[in-house]
């Protein structure tokens, strides 16, 4: 654990239980002459697996705090706080799925309420206690796999809220790819994006194929809406699987293109 980690305890009216909230603060952030200073934040899904390999699934964490603090020294990044927001563990599923589905199957999914519980509760939360600062340009979404399209979902359904957006390993075949057709229509993309996936995603070669071609399309859909390579960057690699340790091995790329100068 690199820098200043404070965890809060989160309840949520919108999902009516509690989680927690880990929020990191860049290198000198409690300095006197930073006192009147704000700061971009980045919001990212399943916080247990971003800063702690005791919390993190299969014990791997994605590395953000030491990766954040090293592109700031470096001055790769501007000085920016990260917020972890905790999934709710046995309603994870559940909670990031905002389509019925079968393949999982779950047909009462709460996705859907996920805008609202960001945009109303967990940022006006995070506002009140951090120096954040304003407009989309100063505001970042990701995850991986369901919170990697739970993140593409609120993007569209707030569109003008968040400037950059992190898509890892996204699960785009969820409800026979729905999200792609609500993507076609879309054009209020945010000013930076980047997408990752791996070609061994699913550990078989036809699933493994489609993953990819997914991402493709997804690109495509996106370049179509006028994005170019100032706008959009996409890693496809070779070999990759999906888990932490790849979307950690990724993340120091994702983050200097999303907040970079």
């Amino acid at each position: 654990m690199v820098g200043d980690l404070r965890l809060h305890e989160f309840p949520s009216r919108v999902y009516r239980n509690t989680r927690k909230l880990r929020v990191w603060l860049p290198p000198d952030y409690d300095a006197p002459e930073n006192a009147t200073r704000y700061y971009p934040v980045f919001y990212i899904n399943d916080g247990q697996n971003l800063f702690d390999p005791t919390t993190a699934f299969a014990g791997v964490e994605w590395q953000v705090d030491e990766t954040a603090d090293r592109l700031i020294r470096e001055g790769k990044i501007p000085p920016l706080i990260l917020v972890g927001i905790d999934n709710a563990q046995s309603d994870r599923i559940k909670e990031l799925l905002p389509y019925r589905s079968f393949s999982p199957t779950v047909l009462r999914p709460q996705g859907k309420r996920y805008p609202e519980f960001l945009m109303n509760e967990v940022m006006p939360f995070v506002d009140e206690r951090y120096r954040i600062g304003g407009g989309p340009e100063n505001t970042g979404l990701g995850g991986s796999s369901l919170g990697a399209l739970i993140s593409l979902y609120t993007v569209m359904d707030c569109p003008g809220t968040f400037g950059r957006l992190l898509v890892e390993s996204p699960s785009l075949f969820v409800s026979n790819r729905r999200i792609l057709k609500y993507s076609r229509y879309f054009r209020e993309w945010p000013e930076r994006i980047v997408i990752g996936v791996g070609t061994r995603e699913a550990g078989r070669e036809d699933k493994d194929r489609q993953v990819v071609e997914d991402v493709r399309e997804l690109q495509r859909i996106m370049q179509h809406a006028g994005l170019g390579d100032d706008r959009l960057r996409v890693r496809i690699d070779v070999g990759a699987g999906h888990n932490e340790a790849e979307w950690a091995k990724r993340f120091p790329e994702a983050l200097t293109f999303l907040f970079g100068k």
